[in-house]
């Protein structure tokens, strides 16, 4: 009985020892195609949103969107490229590697002028991720700005010119 006891101690101190030292580092857990949950040490991007609706602006001015992410993985991400679906919209992304658990951001800026209307952008981003490809999308509708009338130039006047 007491090499049973000094056994389940023993297994026991070696069960939380392992548990702690996985604890250190978490494992990513991702959904792979099937829908299955499955652990991988690539990394792998947590975004707060993948999708921003700016509403309704009026045209004229950029505007500007950060998506906010962290790296769950166990490895450095590196994000290679940012583009945006048309020239409207342009990304910016960090050039240097998000390191496991740390944030970064992604800025979206979309030129709203000469474009009234409804809008759905989308970002694709291409980087080392589990997943190398991911799309951030930006909607919303950009009121026509008021048209100014201007009236049109007076003539000179011929006396004028001369000084009488």
């Amino acid at each position: 009985m007491k090499k049973f006891f000094i056994a389940l101690t023993l297994l026991a101190a070696i069960g939380s020892t392992a548990w702690a030292q996985n604890a250190e580092q978490p494992a990513s857990f991702i959904l792979d195609e099937s829908g299955n949950l499955t652990e991988t040490s690539a990394p792998v991007f947590e975004f707060e949103t993948e999708t921003h609706d700016f509403g309704t602006l009026p045209e004229g001015p950029k505007v500007t969107y950060e998506f906010k992410f962290k790296n769950i993985g166990k490895e450095d991400l590196v994000i290679k490229s940012a583009k945006g679906s048309c020239g409207c919209t342009v990304p910016e992304w960090p050039s240097e590697a998000i390191k496991p658990g740390e944030s970064g951001v992604i800025k979206a800026t979309y030129n709203t002028q000469g474009r009234p209307g409804p809008f759905n952008k989308s970002i694709t981003l291409t980087s080392n991720a589990y997943t190398p490809t991911k799309r951030l999308f930006i909607k919303g509708a950009v009121e026509k700005a008021a048209e100014q009338v201007t009236s049109p130039e007076k003539p000179k006047s011929i006396l004028s010119e001369t000084g009488e």
